[in-house]
């Protein structure tokens, strides 16, 4: 698992920990995630035949994805996910660090104070990247 501490649960919280990624690769969706975006991969198993299931964690991040195969209760069309977001504490060097490492970013939109730069995985699955500079 991840380095992160691990947040406590305290009574009355719903903690979102764990957002299903639908992609039609594992293999090559896990090396764009991996290499390219930079999310540490947690698990990797195959708990019954036919069953895959990945959990990568973007860096800093105490919610991670989920790609997986064999799942009915998971199965959505690849490519499907929309503008998943990843804050930010500098848009500049984020959207730079994942360029370097091949990911085609657009570049920075102004949406009021707040920044955005967009992304998509090798299925079209797509995130932001969220700089909201008031926020420390």
């Amino acid at each position: 698992m991840t380095d992160n501490p691990t947040p406590r649960v305290r009574p009355g919280s719903f903690l979102l920990e764990l957002v299903l990624v639908p992609v039609s690769d594992i293999d090559r969706a896990k090396a764009f995630y991996t290499d390219q975006a930079g999310f540490t991969a947690d698990v990797d198993v195959s708990p019954t035949e036919g069953v895959r299931i990945v959990q990568l964690t973007p860096p800093g991040s105490y919610c991670s994805i989920t790609l997986s195969t064999g799942l009915p209760q998971a199965d959505m069309p690849a490519g499907s996910m929309r503008g998943l977001h990843l804050v930010v504490a500098d848009i500049e060097a984020a959207r730079a660090g994942l360029i370097d490492r091949g990911v085609d970013v657009a570049p920075i939109e102004d949406s009021g104070g707040v920044l955005y730069a967009w992304f998509a995985d090798p299925d079209g699955n797509t995130w932001t990247l969220q700089h909201m500079p008031w926020r420390k």
